[in-house]
């Protein structure tokens, strides 16, 4: 009699499944994240901590893009925002906009800025 055979999976699926717990999507606070958002790591691995995670918070010592994060990790977005789900609830991940949308002051972007920028782009 052979020996059992072990299923293939060539898309990676059943690592998928390990890596996010049979979660398919973020919850919390990682529901508003896109391929722009910003990743900064608030704290240092931890000894035993799942592979991945510890990737992150390497990756992340100066602020990189979920896409960014998710090309050196070779990872899909949706499972990556699985991984990042746990380290922002663990507050060992800061993610933020890449582009605020108000200045301090509360105000929007200077237009008188962007305008002149813009003119100096057309000059070009």
């Amino acid at each position: 009699m052979s020996a059992p055979r072990k299923p293939s999976d060539p898309s990676g699926l059943e690592r998928y499944y390990v890596l996010t717990g049979g979660r398919s999507g973020p919850g919390g606070s990682a529901s508003s994240l896109d391929v722009a958002t910003l990743v900064l790591a608030r704290a240092a691995p931890l000894p035993g901590m799942q592979h991945e995670h510890e990737e992150i918070l390497r990756r992340c010592r100066d602020p990189l893009s979920v896409a960014e994060l998710g090309a050196h990790l070779g990872l899909p977005f949706n499972i990556l925002a699985v991984l990042l789900s746990d380290l922002l609830d663990a507050g060992r991940v800061e993610a933020r906009n890449p582009i605020p949308a108000h200045d301090a002051a509360g105000r929007g972007p200077d237009l008188a800025l962007l305008e002149e920028v813009l003119s100096g782009l057309e000059r070009l």
